[in-house]
């Protein structure tokens, strides 16, 4: 493959986790990606014989390993409540940057119904469990045991993704503030 087709493929995939993100998986078209990535039309099936499904779903393996990354990454930190105070930190700025139009592109996969394409919705879980693997381990490593381990992982990635969503839609940082503060008290009163 030559540099100019991968970097074409490249473009494309990360205009459709971006446009997941603020769109939705249902208005993240073939159409809308090629607008935003610049790409060649006769690129797509090229690149993603698989069609919008292809693509759609290597998008949510991009954005699934860029937020994995900065979790195993915290993960490695020496305290797991600063560790869980960046996420939402990062996701703050996130919000606030994109005037309130950026999501998780993950969820805007999970929550719409895609019958021609039911992998994607498996794709979106395989990725939650991915992240929630990865701060239950940070967890169990400073002293939980693997139940609550799991259990709390699993509170975690729920409070910032569901404060995430009702901040796109208050347009506000409030919930997520809110849901930074309880995880915050709850995880030093759980990791002492």
């Amino acid at each position: 493959m030559s540099p100019r087709k991968s970097e074409s493929r490249e473009r494309m995939v990360l205009s459709a986790a971006a446009l997941l993100r603020e769109y939705g998986a249902t208005a993240t078209s073939i159409d809308r990606v090629l607008a935003h990535s610049g790409a060649p039309r006769g690129s797509v099936y090229h690149h993603f014989p698989g069609g919008r499904a292809q693509l759609i779903d290597e998008a949510v393996s991009l954005a699934g390993d860029f937020i994995a990354g900065l979790i195993e990454a915290g993960a490695q930190a020496t305290d797991p409540v600063k560790a869980v105070d960046a996420f939402f930190a990062m996701w703050r700025e996130r919000l606030v940057d994109s005037d309130f139009r950026s999501g998780c592109p993950i969820v805007a996969v999970a929550v719409e119904t895609n019958d021609e394409a039911p992998q994607l919705v498996r794709s979106a879980a395989a990725v939650f469990v991915r992240w929630q693997q990865a701060l239950a381990a940070m967890f169990v490593r400073h002293g939980l045991s693997e139940e609550r381990g799991r259990r709390l992982a699993a509170f975690v990635i729920a409070a910032v993704e569901g404060a995430v969503i009702m901040c796109r839609a208050e347009r506000s940082t409030v919930p997520l503030e809110a849901a930074a503060t309880e995880i915050h008290d709850l995880l030093v009163h759980a990791l002492r």
